[in-house]
């Protein structure tokens, strides 16, 4: 990860105001309110004004409804200056294994809780909208499942495993992640979830879990490898794609962020997906990959006090 710290958008404010306004804007200002997008009809007050006021601040003459570049996204409400938001992005979408609130907290110079705030609203940034179908006639598509948790042989006096999380992802090769939080990892939980995201004619790949034999039926092929002999490679037959995927994300978690709590587990998913489906290997840079993320924070928001219901509605 490579970040020029004098770039002007991470010192300058100004600077940082401009270049958010360049990647939401990129065809002319659009009022976040009601969608006019015709320039000659939004006001520029600050620039207008004859007295103090807040920079960037935009008036909107078909409802009357004032914003600047926060409004209508994550940034919104937030008092947090647009450079270290700036940086935080950069630093968010180019660490191949996260960035934890605490590094974030130590390099922007920011309280912790300001950089957990900060942190989470990125990875709603991140949340895929895709519901379009993985797969497809001639692709392959992997499944396999983890768990997020301690072990109870690391734990000096543990009698028990400690509470531990389900965790199913899908690759398609060479392309794409989708991962989801799972209850557990039944074919009544898996089921549904694999055949809204798969498409039919696709070639379905897994290990030998017995969660996968009926559901394996429902599309083009399905080709197991059966790791319990060592086996690993059986033509195109493996999971190598989707293990790939989950040691990154499991040195992102034990290495990075140490410890994830259940309800907040599905965001952490969106940020490693989002790196993932944003990679070298499919042509996005880390500028790239940044941009993407500032563009997906359009219409959205969270806030201290959202309720809990609201949340896992967005999620």
């Amino acid at each position: 990860m490579t970040v020029n710290l004098t770039d002007p958008i991470f010192t300058d404010e100004d600077k940082a105001r401009a270049y958010f306004e360049e990647i939401r804007w990129t065809n002319g200002v659009t009022c976040p309110h009601c969608g006019n997008a015709n320039s000659a009809r939004i006001y520029s007050i600050a620039a207008n004004a004859t007295k103090q006021i807040r920079v960037g601040l935009r008036e909107c003459q078909d409802c009357h409804g004032q914003f600047t570049v926060r409004t209508g996204g994550v940034m919104e409400s937030s008092h947090v200056p647009l450079t270290k938001w700036a940086l935080a992005y950069r630093l968010m979408t180019s660490g191949k294994k996260g960035f934890s609130a605490h590094q974030l907290h130590r390099t922007l110079g920011v309280s912790y809780k300001t950089a957990w705030f900060m942190a989470h609203r990125i990875r709603e940034s991140m949340r895929p909208i895709d519901v379009e179908p993985m797969g497809g006639e001639g692709k392959f598509v992997e499944a396999d499942e983890t768990f997020v948790g301690g072990k109870a042989k690391n734990r000096a006096y543990a009698k028990t495993l400690p509470p531990h999380e389900a965790v199913m992802s899908l690759v398609e090769r060479g392309g794409k992640v989708r991962s989801r939080h799972v209850a557990d990892v039944t074919a009544k939980t898996l089921k549904p979830i694999l055949v809204e995201a798969i498409a039919k004619d696709s070639h379905f790949r897994t290990d030998q879990a017995p969660v996968y034999t009926e559901i394996g039926t429902g599309f083009a092929s399905h080709e197991t490898v059966n790791h319990s002999i060592k086996e690993y490679v059986r033509g195109d037959a493996h999971t190598n794609t989707v293990e790939g995927y989950f040691s990154i994300f499991k040195r992102g978690i034990y290495g990075t962020y140490h410890h994830v709590s259940a309800e907040h587990l599905k965001r952490y998913l969106c940020e490693f997906d989002f790196r993932y489906n944003e990679r070298i290997a499919l042509g996005v840079d880390d500028t790239e990959r940044t941009i993407k993320a500032i563009r997906g924070a359009e219409g959205r928001r969270l806030t201290y006090r959202q309720p809990r219901g609201a949340q896992q509605a967005s999620s």
